[in-house]
């Protein structure tokens, strides 16, 4: 699969933005995905296999408990693909920057 296959899916990649904060078992992705998408157990299972296999998350057994992490390696490949678009909104966004700098000013 294509890394923006993997990231096309809304529950991929609300896992991804959960495991960014730092490693988590199965089960508390299991809650919180189910618990936001109305998801079966089985079905984050799936979507945590599909991250897996494609090398976005790495897992680690820990006794009973599996525990997930990002793994950086296809989000560096997506990085470096977006890095030719980034001159559509990187000006606009130092625009921006001067814009609300000098808002600011005016308001003093």
């Amino acid at each position: 699969m294509h890394a923006f296959d993997i990231l096309g899916d809304p529950v991929r990649r609300r896992i991804l933005e959960l495991l960014a904060d730092g490693e988590l078992p199965a089960g508390s992705i299991a809650a919180t995905i189910g618990a936001e998408f109305g998801i079966s157990q089985p079905a984050v299972s799936q979507h945590l296999k599909v991250l897996r296999d494609n090398g976005f998350a790495t897992v680690t057994v820990a006794g009973t408990r599996r525990l997930y992490a990002v793994a950086p390696g296809p989000l560096r490949e997506v990085d470096a693909w977006l890095d030719r678009y980034r001159k559509f909104w990187i000006n606009r966004l130092d625009a921006l920057e001067t814009e609300i700098h000098r808002g600011r000013r005016e308001n003093k």
